[in-house]
């Protein structure tokens, strides 16, 4: 509940902010953020970030499908299995996976 009340007090204050700002600064605000995003630190950074958060996600379903066990439908530890095959036949996880990646 706490989310999204601060996710719905977050939309009224850009509502309010954007329309007094005008279309001028909107534009303004659209290159700022693009030209961050384009920055090649900032996407090194995020895609750190990604490869990260992909690797702890790895880690954390061994750690669960280890605990739970037999107690997971057979079509989650088929996945999981299949994962755990992947890892040890190339030495990396998720070696394919585009997640967390952008093309832009």
């Amino acid at each position: 509940m706490r989310y999204k009340l601060t996710f719905v007090v977050g939309l009224a204050v850009g509502y309010v902010v954007g329309t007094r700002a005008g279309r001028e600064r909107y534009e303004q605000m659209k290159k700022s953020v693009k030209g961050f995003a384009q920055n090649p630190a900032v996407r090194n950074a995020a895609e750190s970030a990604a490869q990260t958060g992909r690797q702890a996600a790895g880690r954390a379903a061994h750690l669960v499908g280890d605990k739970v066990g037999d107690r997971l439908p057979s079509a989650v530890t088929d996945r999981v299995h299949a994962l755990r095959e992947r890892q040890r036949g190339n030495g990396k996880v998720y070696e394919d996976d585009d997640w967390g990646t952008s093309n832009t």
